[in-house]
């Protein structure tokens, strides 16, 4: 496939190859929401000190939780082909349940580009900040299932995972 061919197919990608952010200038701002969730496995010695307040490093659930929403401000710092947003919205909530912590994030904005790769971070974070917080107790700690949950707005449309 010739190179220019490639870079219409490919949006991220220039006629040499090389990768690139995409002209979102003349795109409509519409306004764009983002679900997306991570889980922090941990034992239940954890949880208890948790919720006791016990932890060394402090109240971890909130630590994570805020560190969520300053990660999803600074997203496009951190990927390198995302744009920056004036994000309209952020919430990161933590729900404590018997095997771990799920946070699930909510991002809005009202833009030319969707704010899922900010939902996204926001959770990362969170979990791997809650990881900071508990690891001198429990180093075997594990995050898993980092993933959107639903994203509205934009040409895409409505995407919302089945349980």
């Amino acid at each position: 496939m010739a190179k220019n061919k490639l870079a219409e197919r490919l949006s991220h990608v220039d006629d040499a190859g090389r990768a690139r952010m995409v002209d979102v200038s003349a795109k409509e701002a519409t306004l764009r929401r983002a679900v997306a969730e991570s889980f922090v496995c941990l034992s239940r010695k954890t949880l208890s000190l948790i919720s006791a307040g016990k932890l060394p490093k402090g109240n971890a659930i909130e630590t994570a939780r805020l560190a969520g929403v300053v990660a999803a401000k600074r997203t496009s710092d951190l990927i390198p082909l995302c744009h920056p947003l004036l994000l309209t919205h952020i919430d990161v909530h933590a729900e404590t349940r018997s095997t771990g912590v799920r946070f699930l994030s909510t991002v809005t904005c009202s833009g030319p580009t969707g704010v899922e790769m900010e939902a996204l971070v926001a959770v990362s974070v969170a979990a791997l900040t809650l990881y900071d917080m508990v690891k001198a107790v429990e180093k075997a700690a594990t995050i898993e299932g980092i993933r959107l949950m639903e994203k509205t707005g934009g040409k895409s449309g409505i995407f919302r995972r089945s349980r």
